[in-house]
């Protein structure tokens, strides 16, 4: 069975960390049901925690519990404020989601607002409201890049649409930690005055699906496509225009042409039939910018079925066999312009990348291949000149997939092997055995990743290390 992570690296393993399971029965309700009704209580913390909320850190993905406390001996109003004390690259990060017991009803505010300031001038990675077990993160909101000053200011988070905010649990979130040797690390952070406001002055809304593109893909019945780059904008008081990134379950998503595909309310479209259909959508009444114009050309041809000995093999993603780890293989690099998704034909899963300039397939653990000789992989295309560069990256010993922000390129102890896959055959399924030799015969006992480059489109299954 393959084992997949659809995630983005810290961001979204920091959610999984969080998220529990909520199961019951569905029941039938008459019309004369009163349902609940929540308080609509804004505050989130003021002096101290507001009623309900405590404090649930990223543990799993390797935030330190012990980051966060309550102090009286800085604050920006009142005698408690928040810390956050962000550790120095390697140390892992701050992280943690603050959550209530006692529902809230946000539908008659417009905004998150805060004060903060920290030790030196810093970028907190992400924060935001909405995570919530309950609702399976429906209403996330994240706010990237926010940059704090060593002096105490007010910030503002922009509801995408508050109208959908009658029950909800989760107030306050953040990421923050080094992603790199030289980002910034071991300093504090202090919040304060955290609460819901209707300011009354958050205007022009200008969402954004697709990073507000106009995309095109071919695909085929029984795919699943993730609506993604899913954006609200608003202008704010100041005269900035912020932005943030809005939950699927913000959208309300429209397709052109329901017997090709449709979208549920988490933005996963399903395609159903052949034909070409649009996907476009709303928020809050208003048009979002984007769209995404799906061409389905009925079931994809089978992927050869491998035949080697499993106990020869060592599996990233592959139904023939266990794979030896769960993957990302849509990791979300800055500056991709990748669309991935998985198709499930015959009941066989493979991977599908459309408008590639570069993405990545990322372990969840390294891969051991010193004692194996080649890497398979079985690539299929639909477009002539399609070629695909993959390349094989040794993350060294300290494990850790580390790549320049601003090139792409590895960093400290990683080290790229390219490989370029070329003859491919049009609406054929095309193998290839890439030998693990050459420099790469020494560095083979830490792979991380694969990194694809080029295309723009392709499809790919049945990647395995193995030897003869």
């Amino acid at each position: 069975m393959k084992k997949i992570i659809d995630i983005s690296v810290i961001r979204l393993m920091m959610i999984g960390c969080f998220l529990f399971i909520v199961s019951g029965c569905e029941r039938e309700f008459s019309d004369d049901v009163d349902f609940a009704t929540f308080t609509p209580n804004g505050d989130v913390f003021l002096d101290n925690f507001s009623p309900g909320l405590d404090y649930f850190p990223f543990v799993g993905a390797g935030a330190d519990p012990e980051a966060f406390s309550v102090v009286s001996d800085e604050t920006f109003s009142g005698n408690g404020a928040m810390r956050f004390d962000v550790p120095a690259f390697g140390n892992g990060f701050v992280g943690a989601t603050f959550n209530t017991t006692v529902n809230r009803d946000l539908s008659s505010f417009d905004a998150l607002t805060f004060y903060a300031k920290a030790s030196k001038s810093a970028t907190i990675n992400e924060i935001g409201y909405g995570l919530s077990g309950e609702t399976a993160n429906k209403f996330r909101v994240a706010l990237s890049g926010l940059a704090v000053s060593t002096r105490w200011e007010k910030y503002t988070i922009p509801i995408p649409d508050s109208s959908k905010l009658i029950d909800q649990t989760g107030l306050f979130w953040l990421a923050e930690g080094a992603s790199f040797e030289g980002d910034e690390g071991g300093y504090i952070l202090w919040f304060d005055e955290v609460k819901f406001e209707k300011l009354g002055t958050v205007a022009q809304p200008r969402p954004a699906i697709f990073s507000g593109q106009d995309l095109t893909q071919g695909t085929f019945t029984g795919s699943i496509i993730q609506a993604s780059g899913l954006t609200q904008t608003f202008n704010l008081e100041s005269g900035v225009n912020q932005t943030v990134e809005a939950a699927p379950s913000y959208f309300n998503f429209t397709s052109s042409d329901t017997d090709v595909a449709t979208v549920n309310e988490l933005g996963e479209i399903s395609v159903i039939g052949e034909g070409t259909t649009t996907i476009t959508a709303l928020l809050g009444g208003v048009l979002a910018q984007g769209s995404l114009e799906i061409t389905s050309s009925g079931s994809l041809q089978p992927s050869p079925v491998p035949t080697r000995p499993a106990a020869n093999v060592k599996s990233i993603f592959s139904d023939a066999y266990t794979n030896d780890t769960e993957i990302n293989f849509a990791p979300g690099f800055g500056g991709s312009t990748t669309q991935a998704e998985v198709i499930v034909t015959n009941g066989n899963s493979v991977l599908s990348y459309s408008n590639n300039n570069f993405t990545g397939i990322v372990f969840n653990n390294p891969v051991d291949a010193s004692g194996l000789g080649f890497l398979h992989v079985d690539v299929y295309v639909q477009n002539a000149g399609t070629e695909v560069g993959l390349q094989i990256r040794d993350v060294g010993a300290n494990q850790i997939l580390e790549t320049d922000p601003n090139t792409g390129f590895p960093i400290v102890d990683d080290k790229d092997f390219r490989f370029d896959l070329t003859g491919l055959t049009v609406g054929q399924w095309t193998s290839f055995d890439i030998p693990l030799g050459g420099d790469l015969a020494s560095q083979k006992n830490n792979l991380g990743a694969l990194i694809l480059v080029a295309g723009p489109d392709f499809i790919l299954d049945n990647i395995y290390f193995y030897t003869e």
